[in-house]
């Protein structure tokens, strides 16, 4: 049964992390810090989200929005990595991060992720608007205080709930036009929502000895394959016709629901491999690896989905 890492697991991945190498400035540690995988994730849906809106917004508060989202989703990713650097040295996906190899100091890790959000909340609130910075800091402490520190060691459904963060920036680039909430923000929301579980629990079965190793109650560590298999399938069924909520609605039309509809076979064909698959074969770190198959697949699947929903409002749906 696991349990909790204990404080003394964080201080001794501390001294441990020392042995490494010793703590000095380097920009791309930084840069590290701020995740840009995710970071450049949460700006692509978040841009999507301010090109879909209703209205108008000119050119300088739109790239400011995009700047300020981004400069959270880092602050985010910082704060995240400074909590989890005695997890982090345990898994071999994320033990050469600056701070559980040793290149950063904690002190400095914390600070630049505390500065990071302030400036990004505020100048989103003075130049963009209040609600979209609201909705910028409710981003950043969710994903730090809801899902960093009290879910992600505590529970296996902690991608289930901890997805809201995720989910909300196309949330804020959308407010950041409107200065509100309607149905058009809750879909894409929505969708993120109920992509995030199979997407993040197929990373989980295929590094589940990592995250066995580290202590973190994900789903396939604590329930099993069999049982992780069945909660993914049971969040793709969901996910797919939720794709086409943004066609019902209005703000996409049928050029988005044919690629909505050709990336929903994909998944399917992905998780339906995943499904037949002996669980040996599951939890081996290799490149034949279904799970694996099916997390590289599901970034390129919200990618699409959200690319044509651009090309859909940009140049075939008529400007609201």
């Amino acid at each position: 049964m696991l349990t909790k890492n204990p404080p003394s697991t964080r201080f001794a991945a501390e001294l441990k992390s020392g042995e490494h190498t010793e703590p000095r400035f380097n920009l791309a540690d930084y840069a590290v810090l701020m995740k840009p995988r995710v970071m450049s994730l949460v700006v692509f849906t978040a841009l999507v989200g301010l090109l879909l809106a209703p209205g108008s917004i000119d050119p300088w508060t739109a790239t400011a929005a995009i700047v300020f989202i981004a400069l959270g989703a880092g602050a985010a990713g910082a704060i995240n990595m400074w909590y989890d650097r005695d997890i982090d040295l345990q898994m071999s996906r994320t033990m050469n991060r600056p701070l559980p190899a040793g290149r950063m100091q904690p002190g400095p890790a914390l600070a630049f992720g505390i500065i990071m959000a302030l400036a990004a909340v505020s100048s989103m609130a003075y130049y963009v608007n209040l609600i979209s910075a609201t909705l910028l800091l409710v981003t950043i402490l969710y994903y730090v205080f809801v899902y960093t520190v009290w879910l992600k060691r505590l529970t296996p459904q902690n991608v289930v709930i901890g997805g809201v963060s995720g989910a909300l920036p196309p949330v804020v680039g959308w407010a950041s036009v409107t200065g509100g909430i309607d149905s058009g923000a809750l879909s894409l929301f929505l969708i993120i929502l109920l992509w995030t579980p199979p997407h993040s629990w197929a990373l989980a079965l295929y590094r589940r000895r990592d995250y066995e190793a580290a202590g973190v109650p994900m789903l396939p560590v604590v329930a099993g394959v069999q049982a992780t298999k069945r909660q993914m399938t049971f969040y793709t069924v969901l996910l797919l016709p939720a794709t086409l909520i943004p066609v019902a609605i209005g703000i996409s039309g049928m050029v988005y629901a044919v690629v909505a509809l050709i990336c929903a076979l994909g998944f399917a064909f992905h998780s339906r491999r995943l499904w037949l698959a002996a669980d040996d074969v599951i939890v081996n770190v290799s490149k034949s690896n279904p799970a694996r198959g099916l997390f590289f697949f599901s970034i390129q699947y919200l990618f699409a989905l959200f690319v044509a929903l651009l090309a859909d409002r940009l140049f075939f749906l008529p400007v609201f």
